[in-house]
């Protein structure tokens, strides 16, 4: 187990690094939330030390936001540049066509918010996370809810033919509260057939924030693997 850890990490890490190569001096970036995009976001920071590289950066998350603090990257919003020209982010699951599941980490709203924004979206993981299809492994599709419609969302999710699970916080007693104040319904379909009717579907329930199905967002996949990195173009599918 402690091998199969290390290679992840590892696979992730050069994924990362090779996708802030694409980073250029005066870009405005979309820095995206979870354990791979936090590789990313060092370096990033790597290169602003040691190339004096100038950017400004969107966080989506608070956990992007101090960790980009931390690693002195100057930060701005989007009310100050509402277009980004690149978003680096990572993926719970990808398909052949790039369309991914995302969310895992509650940050699905923000995320999907700065991707729309960007000029180019690259998206990095280690190669387990390309999949078939989507929702197989037992892959919940997350979904934003306002905490006054969780019930209802629950009976509509099930009428889609899905089982929805009310994410539980791991560190404090009750639901995962997202940085936007709603909670996260983890929705299980299985195999999913056709996942852009299923975003639009979700995305149609009344009280429903935003859901992790991210359907022709991505430009590029870089996947870290066992034997290197490899790169998945949305124009070579």
């Amino acid at each position: 187990m402690k091998h199969e850890i290390g290679w992840k990490e590892k696979a992730k890490r050069a994924a990362a690094k090779e996708a802030v190569k694409r980073v250029e001096d005066g870009f405005v970036l979309g820095l995206g939330s979870g354990s791979t995009a936090a590789y990313a976001i060092r370096e990033i920071g790597k290169r602003i030390r040691e190339e004096k590289l100038k950017v400004w950066a969107v966080p989506t998350s608070y956990q992007a936001l101090l960790l980009a603090t931390e690693n002195h990257i100057p930060l701005t919003t989007l009310y100050e540049h509402p277009e980004i020209d690149l978003t680096i982010d990572g993926a719970d699951q990808i398909d052949a066509e790039l369309n991914m599941i995302k969310g895992g980490g509650g940050a699905l709203t923000r995320e999907k918010i700065v991707a729309s924004a960007s000029k180019k979206v690259i998206i990095v993981a280690d190669e387990t996370k390309l999949v078939k299809k989507l929702g197989v492994n037992n892959c919940p599709v997350p979904v934003e809810v306002l905490p006054f419609a969780v019930s209802y969302v629950a009976r509509e999710i099930e009428k889609l033919g899905g089982k929805p699970v009310l994410r539980k916080s791991e560190s404090k007693v009750g639901p995962t509260v997202t940085d936007n104040g709603n909670f996260v319904i983890d929705a299980y379909f299985g195999s999913i057939e056709t996942p852009d009717k299923l975003r639009a579907e979700l995305k149609s329930v009344s009280g429903v924030i935003e859901n992790g199905l991210f359907i022709h967002i991505a430009d590029i996949v870089i996947l870290g693997g066992k034997e290197g990195i490899r790169e998945i173009k949305k124009t070579s599918i």
